[in-house]
């Protein structure tokens, strides 16, 4: 597994595809990350909340694979088993003391190497998840989302900004984040933005994700 530091997070997140399940089917899944990948995405995660174990590692495996192809990082949201048996990256797990596992025994299990990213709410979380070993840290939502029905009220640049005072870990922000939002909260000191339905429910997902350096900035 390659050595995933901060620097080179901070590069590889730069436009990460949230690969959610909920949004396009199973089925056509990997061709929609496939295109997206095409189109400049630089780190995926799968989440997928209604699989069935079995249907989340056959997922798992298939999208490994296409992004191994284009050379770019696979993440599998909380469920640390199929992350290991799937041999992605890493895992993105939930917000510290709720229902997820915390940073530290998740890089136990995965290894000192594995991506492990952590959302956050506050920069006392992003502070505390830096201390457990976090390798990123995911604040959001940004903007009104449709992708996750209990992300909370919008928070915005605030956020971002409370966030990125609090750590130097890579910092991911995410929820309702178009091409024309991501200029401004690169500005304000997010590393990469984390994108589901922009680019996945998009009639073309490569276009879709080329928009986010043609528009937002996200090649500089």
């Amino acid at each position: 597994m390659p050595d995933w530091n901060a620097d080179r997070l901070r590069t590889t997140l730069r436009l990460y595809l949230l690969a959610d399940a909920g949004l396009v089917s199973s089925d056509r899944l990997p061709r929609v990350v496939a295109a997206a990948l095409r189109g400049g995405v630089t780190a995926v995660q799968l989440r997928a909340k209604e699989a069935t174990t079995l249907e989340l590692l056959e997922l798992a495996r298939n999208l490994n694979a296409v992004c191994r192809e284009a050379d770019v990082p696979f993440i599998v949201n909380d469920r640390i088993d199929v992350a290991l048996a799937a041999e992605a990256d890493g895992a993105h797990v939930g917000h510290i003391g709720e229902e997820d596992l915390s940073p530290h025994d998740a890089r136990r299990l995965l290894g000192a190497n594995a991506i492990v990213g952590v959302s956050v709410g506050n920069g006392p979380e992003a502070h505390q998840a830096t201390s457990q070993g976090a390798s990123y840290v995911s604040a959001g939502p940004m903007f009104a989302t449709s992708t996750k029905s209990n992300a909370g009220p919008a928070a915005g640049e605030a956020l971002l900004r409370s966030v990125r005072a609090a750590t130097r870990l890579p910092l991911v922000v995410i929820g309702g984040i178009t091409p024309e939002r991501a200029a401004a909260l690169y500005a304000a000191g997010a590393d990469g933005v984390c994108v589901g339905a922009a680019i996945v429910r998009a009639a073309d997902p490569e276009a879709a994700a080329r928009a986010f350096f043609e528009l937002g900035g996200a090649g500089h």
